[in-house]
């Protein structure tokens, strides 16, 4: 089995059983900071739990593996050509993940025999934009195993943009689901109309929200998000305690002080089309937990408002999406 992405445009193939009700699991873990092959680990032993509680459908949060970079805010990680600043960057891209080179195969493995869908955050290194500048991406494998899109964030946040790079819209895609039609975005990606208008659009109605984890993100937001789109909404969370930082990686002392007691407390929840939450903020805990949604829901809800059909005036305003891979050099080898 394969991680490596299809060559052709992701397709919206049905892969379950066209059933109404799905049921789908949110993750919310604590990361192995800056260890790819732990993390990896802990995202398999996720799969199994959401198994064993018959989930179709398992979300990850936002740059998960192999973890979000907490110290750039506390540690001084604008201060330029600073040896510890490239040392620890030197390190997350060597953790981070080439899909190409088959870091995923053990997730889609799992998720082939599970039967399981999932949306991963990852920190993207791919080879189409050097093998080297990082990406924080969100990673749609369907229940075959198959990477079937990539998104990367189109804009990093803040300090973000101290370690990842600016993506682009290729991943601005959706994927059917038994019933339901399921997008994803990263972090702050779903505070944007326009990005979420992309997704309205090609008819999401299973909207997953990553994030590295903090309940004042997601308990105004995900309400909204849902009652906007008439949609079920799931966001997904990490909870980072200083007690998290591995001793084996560089600088590890710095980076406890650097991040202090609990940067990411979760904040896992999962709302319905009316806004209702279906699982409240989860916070201070791990683990996995499973919701069954009704698609019946999504049509009541879209009765008396439908964003993207009844209620849209294509007429009067209208989005332009440009979903192309951005590269620097195009090839013409014939």
């Amino acid at each position: 089995m394969t991680s490596r992405p299809m060559s052709t445009r992701p397709t919206t193939t049905h892969s379950v059983t066209d059933t109404e009700i799905l049921s789908v699991a949110v993750a919310q873990l604590s990361p192995a900071l800056l260890d790819r092959a732990e993390s990896t680990r802990r995202v398999i032993g996720a799969i199994g739990d959401a198994a064993a509680q018959g989930a179709d459908l398992i979300c990850f949060p936002e740059s998960y593996l192999p973890g979000y970079p907490f110290w750039l805010s506390g540690g001084d990680g604008a201060r330029f050509d600073d040896d510890r600043n490239k040392r620890l960057f030197a390190h997350y891209s060597d953790q981070s993940v080439t899909i190409e080179d088959g870091h995923l195969d053990g997730i889609c493995e799992a998720l082939r025999e599970a039967g399981m869908a999932a949306w991963l955050g990852i920190v993207e290194r791919p080879r189409d934009r050097s093998g080297h500048s990082l990406y924080c991406s969100y990673v749609y494998i369907d229940q075959s195993g198959t990477v079937r899109s990539v998104h990367r964030k189109l804009q990093p946040t803040y300090e973000e943009r101290l370690v990842w790079s600016p993506g682009d819209g290729h991943g601005l895609v959706v994927h059917s689901l038994g019933a339901f039609t399921t997008g994803g975005l990263n972090c702050w990606e779903n505070w944007m109309p326009l990005p979420r208008a992309a997704l309205y659009a090609q008819g999401e109605d299973l909207h997953v929200a990553g994030w590295p984890g903090n309940d004042r993100n997601t308990e105004d937001l995900t309400p909204v998000l849902a009652k906007e789109g008439r949609s079920f909404v799931i966001s997904a969370c990490a909870v980072m305690r200083r007690e998290d930082v591995r001793d084996d990686m560089p600088d590890a002392d710095f980076v406890r002080d650097a991040i202090g007691d609990m940067p990411a407390n979760g904040g896992s929840c999962i709302c319905a089309p009316d806004g209702t939450f279906l699982l409240a903020p989860w916070v201070g805990e791990t683990g996995v937990k499973v919701v069954k949604i009704d698609a019946a829901r999504v049509r009541e809800a879209r009765q008396n408002f439908d964003p993207s059909g009844h209620y849209s005036r294509p007429d009067v305003t209208q989005l332009r999406v440009d979903r192309t891979r951005q590269t620097i050099a195009t090839f013409n080898d014939g």
